[in-house]
């Protein structure tokens, strides 16, 4: 796994062989970076459920000011370190090593992009959207962006939130992307 584009180009990103954890491949990276190619200068994001924290890493690479990293579990979040150390990305980070309901309750300022990329075999990207909105920290035009699975391509209950709007969705083999943003 590596930095993709931007000033950490070609950085090896390290990650932790679990199980609990799958990284998001180089392919669906790029093409979900070039989706977003205008919305990440001077953004602030979140990476939910972060891993390796590759996307936020990514996107910290392509301009983003500042990133937010979650993951309750501690070889993740040591992990992340080590990755923001190699890519000198430490002073515009902010590493939580909580659950993601008590992340997204310690997070006091508006963000610009969210990626929700929970383990597959969870259902919690629902309960994140749901927080997101209710705690209000999505920026108006900001954007939420769920990575999944096929086998929940039914989009696990989010035509049945309120307040959301899929404006678009892309498939890569297996995996769906799924980008929400707030109705205003």
């Amino acid at each position: 796994m590596r930095v993709i584009s931007g000033s950490a180009r070609g950085t090896k990103i390290s990650s932790i062989e679990s199980e609990l954890t799958r990284p998001t491949l180089d392919r669906v990276k790029e093409s979900l970076f070039n989706i977003l190619q205008t919305r990440i200068k001077d953004s602030v994001v979140l990476d939910l459920f972060a891993g390796s924290g590759a996307l936020g890493i990514e996107a910290l690479s392509r301009g983003a000011k500042k990133a937010y990293f979650c993951d309750k579990n501690s070889q993740a979040i040591n992990m992340i370190k080590q990755n923001l150390e190699k890519t000198r990305f430490i002073e515009k980070s902010v590493v939580i090593n909580k659950d993601y309901k008590k992340c997204l309750s310690n997070i006091d300022e508006k963000l610009d992009i969210i990626f929700i990329d929970p383990p597959y075999k969870d259902n919690l990207s629902i309960d994140s959207i749901k927080i997101i909105i209710e705690k209000g920290i999505l920026n108006k035009d900001g954007i939420m962006i769920i990575e999944t699975d096929e086998i929940c391509r039914d989009k696990r209950g989010l035509e049945n939130l309120k307040n959301i709007q899929i404006i678009d969705e892309r498939k890569y083999g297996r995996v769906n992307l799924i980008f929400i943003k707030e109705e205003n």
